[in-house]
């Protein structure tokens, strides 16, 4: 039989699949929409002027002695508790402590021991309030990454980029939920519970980073600290309306991480960074979680609009079982594209690059590990392998810890692709092809925008039916590139929509500076309501 004769049944194959999941999500929209019904609360207004400011404006004003750093954290405290009974993002909090730190900063700027000028160099974030993940090792506070068998653990020292934190001035509040063991995109675990967005708490918050997404977004915290190996720190920015940075890799230190990367491969894939309301935070929380490794980037450089070169693709080409982009989000990137335009003359070039439709199996296929199976022992937090089949059915009766997607995982491990199968070697070879592609078009100088997520949050749960939507954002860790969310507003459901911007490896100045222009452009991160 010819090729063109066996590529027949293949199309229909595929298309056939795409009809089927497109008609499984619209019946399970149609039963969610019922069940939550109603169900469409917000966080309250903010009323008070200093959560509106940006972390930067924020570090300023309190070197500057026109604000105290102990009226800025008291304010960020009295929003926490008032927005987490909604949200339930803050897990775990310092409050006394940071009140305590608060006047030391304080203290530090009355004794006019050092000038403004090298407080901003020495501590830039002098007196600044920040929150950061709770899978993210924070001393004196929980640890337990969404763990059940964890719940009582905590943190003996800071995650190297918390203490990065810390150094540069900045006072910790307390930590945000995750998933369980920081691998799936819902927020919501048996130890703190589920987040709930602040645009619509029907909605959900995403994940990991997704506690951190939503405290955030609803003026609760000026800046966070994130980790991303599959999108975890942009899909909660996107599902929150705020901008996140996921840094090229090992340019931010993992220590701290739990669960920790496997091997080299994966660590690569992790990248810890900045997640905020503001675009013009993003860098400079770069500079200081990098650390050291800083200087290998040029975040120094100053970009001019109209030199750089910028490539989009409105979807990822048509596959079978992700959702299909929403018109919002098609929208508002051909929006951009008309703006970059308008504004400095850069004609965007629409592009196709097939290895994208297949971005989940080529995320699978890498995370595979040569040792096999890991998530069952992870999950029993490396204390011997869970009993799967027990599980499953203590989860049926009620009486499971671990949340099902968590157990649908450790099932999966043992169906997907075979680490080193010829499957697995094809899918290797399509992410290298990718990557080679990206590399040739974008060089040093080049953007690619694309949809950091298909949909706008969905409602609680309904990530089970569409499980890898992810992929969208996903692809990128695999690349080792960087990509920085983008907010572009609200979309017909009153929630928050955006694009990603990419670069290649060390052009993470680039996709920062996009996100800044199009903030200028578009005006960045909407609060769920103000009152101010």
């Amino acid at each position: 039989m010819s090729e063109s004769a066996n590529e027949t049944p293949r199309r229909f194959k595929k298309v056939a699949a795409r009809i089927f999941h497109r008609i499984v999500e619209l019946a399970a929209r149609l039963l969610f929409s019922i069940i939550y019904y109603g169900s469409n609360e917000k966080v309250p207004p903010i009323n008070n002027i200093l959560l509106l400011e940006s972390a930067s404006s924020l570090a300023f004003k309190i070197r500057t002695k026109k604000v105290s750093s102990v009226e800025v954290v008291e304010s960020f405290i009295a929003r926490i508790k008032e927005v987490n009974p909604i949200i339930n993002s803050m897990v775990d909090n310092r409050f006394a402590a940071a009140l305590e730190e608060a006047k030391s900063a304080d203290e530090l700027i009355a004794s006019g021991q050092k000038s403004e000028t090298v407080l901003a160099k020495e501590k830039p974030f002098l007196g600044v309030p920040f929150t950061t993940k709770e899978c993210l090792q924070s001393e004196g506070l929980s640890f337990s990454a969404g763990l059940y068998k964890r719940r009582a653990i905590k943190g003996t020292r800071d995650a190297d980029a918390v203490a990065c934190m810390k150094k540069a001035g900045a006072i910790l509040l307390g930590v945000t939920n995750v998933s369980e063991l920081a691998m799936w995109w819902e927020s919501h675990n048996y130890v703190h519970g589920r987040s709930r967005n602040p645009y619509n708490a029907s909605r959900i918050v995403g994940g990991s980073s997704g506690g951190e997404g939503a405290v955030l977004a609803a003026g609760a915290s000026p800046i966070g600290i994130g980790s991303d190996i599959g999108g975890s720190i942009r899909m909660p920015c996107f599902f929150n309306g705020i901008f996140g940075h996921k840094p090229s890799k090992f340019i931010v230190s993992n220590e701290g991480q739990f669960p920790s990367p496997s091997d080299e491969d994966h660590a690569s894939f992790l990248g810890l960074g900045p997640m905020g309301r503001y675009a013009s935070d993003l860098l400079p929380i770069l500079r200081v979680v990098a650390d050291k490794n800083a200087s290998k980037l040029k975040l120094d450089s100053p970009v001019d609009m109209k030199k750089v070169k910028v490539f989009y693709a409105e979807d990822d080409g048509g596959s079978s079982f992700i959702s299909p982009v929403d018109p919002d989000i098609k929208a508002s990137l051909r929006n951009v594209i008309t703006y970059l335009e308008k504004a400095h003359g850069i004609k965007a070039q629409k592009v196709s690059l097939k290895p994208l439709s297949m971005s989940g199996p080529i995320w699978l296929a890498r995370m595979k590990s040569r040792s096999g199976s890991r998530f069952a022992q992870e999950l029993s937090n490396n204390e011997g392998n869970l009993n799967i089949a027990w599980e499953l059915l203590k989860w049926l009766l009620c009486m499971s810890h671990h949340t099902l997607i968590a157990l649908f995982t450790v099932v999966m491990e043992g169906f997907g692709v075979k680490y080193g199968s010829p499957k697995h070697q094809y899918l290797v070879e399509q992410s290298k092809q990718l990557q080679m592609q990206l590399t040739d078009m974008l060089g040093d100088d080049g953007v690619f925008l694309y949809p950091t997520h298909p949909t706008p949050a969905p409602f609680h749960n309904e990530p089970l039916i569409k499980p890898f939507n992810f992929a969208y954002a996903g692809i990128f860790n695999i690349m080792g590139f960087p990509a920085t969310h983008i907010p572009l507003g609200l979309g017909s459901e009153g929630l928050p929509i955006g694009i990603q911007a990419v670069g290649t490896y060390g052009n993470d100045h680039l996709t920062i500076a996009m996100a800044v222009e199009l903030e200028k452009a578009f005006g960045g991160w909407v609060p769920p309501s103000v009152t101010v």
